[in-house]
């Protein structure tokens, strides 16, 4: 059993009468031939991992090596605490933990890539927003990126899910479109609407490019990442509200596809275009090629 488009995903939970992460789960053991038993615990591993880069990170001060980002969870936190907040307990925290762990990735400790090590704060952002205000178990978490991943393996087998490959809408859009998702069935919606979620997210990131100042993972991508948790929920919300995307989610995807084939090559992670080309952009990197001749 295997699936190559959300169309073929959606049939066979459909047919099977199960979710997207239970769908996922049985092509896993499928495909390795090891227990679903052992897979759940090789997934909770990952999960703990992002737990891990998270709790550094919320409470961590200090700058990445390149002086151009960390501090800013710490910062997200404080304000949180003032009650002031505009977007609700969901989205902070998300925006926090997902600050935490870009934050933890420029300071070179462990992440776990979902899908990419640039677009890493995402996923985990929504997953651990959920636990800290809906009260969802690690188990479910686990489940949460079983869901991730089968729309992740959809994009990346249509498309692409590099920077390089076809800019930011690869990276920081395929992880929105799979963190939408996965919080629509984490909170129980059917398939349909997580997909639904995803085509909705993704269609909301399309033509983003990847400009990183310095060639470094900082530079709007952190925020990127954080910004990227905020459209996850709306989309989710959206979807469990029981509004459609107008678009199929494959012809999104085919689209995107599309779009980042024809992006200039200086808006795909070179750094020759963009924000890396702003005259902050060259000075940073001007300073930090500087500081690291010495």
């Amino acid at each position: 059993m295997d699936f190559k488009s959300m169309a073929e995903l959606l049939d066979h939970c459909e047919r099977k009468k199960r979710s997207i992460a239970e769908v996922m789960l049985d092509v896993e053991a499928s495909k390795t031939g090891r227990s679903k038993a052992t897979i759940i615990e090789m997934m909770k591993q990952r999960l703990m991992k992002m737990k891990d880069a998270v709790d550094a990170g919320v409470s961590d001060r200090s700058t990445a090596p390149s002086g151009i980002s960390g501090g800013d969870a710490c910062l997200m936190g404080h304000y949180k605490d003032k009650g002031e907040y505009l977007s609700g307990s969901f989205i902070v925290d998300a925006m926090r933990f997902s600050f935490a762990t870009s934050e933890t990735n420029a300071r070179m400790g462990v992440i776990v890539a979902t899908p990419t090590a640039g677009a890493a704060g995402i996923l985990p952002g929504c997953l651990f927003s959920l636990r800290e205000n809906a009260g969802l178990s690690y188990e479910k978490l686990v489940m949460g990126l079983f869901t991730a991943s089968a729309l992740g393996y959809v994009i990346a087998n249509r498309a692409f899910i590099s920077g390089a490959a076809g800019g930011c809408q690869a990276e920081v859009g395929s992880a929105t479109a799979m963190a939408a998702g996965a919080i629509v069935e984490l909170k129980g919606g059917t398939p349909v609407q997580a997909v639904n979620a995803t085509a909705i997210a993704l269609k909301s990131m399309l033509g983003l490019v990847c400009d990183p100042v310095a060639g470094l993972v900082e530079v709007p991508c952190i925020k990127r990442n954080v910004i990227g948790t905020a459209i996850a929920f709306s989309a989710a919300d959206i979807a469990l509200a029981g509004i459609t995307s107008r678009i199929p989610c494959d012809e999104v995807i085919a689209a995107m596809y599309e779009i980042g084939k024809k992006m200039p090559v200086t808006l795909r992670e070179t750094s020759l275009g963009g924000l890396a080309m702003t005259p902050t952009g060259k000075e940073i990197k001007d300073r930090i090629l500087k500081k690291e001749s010495f």
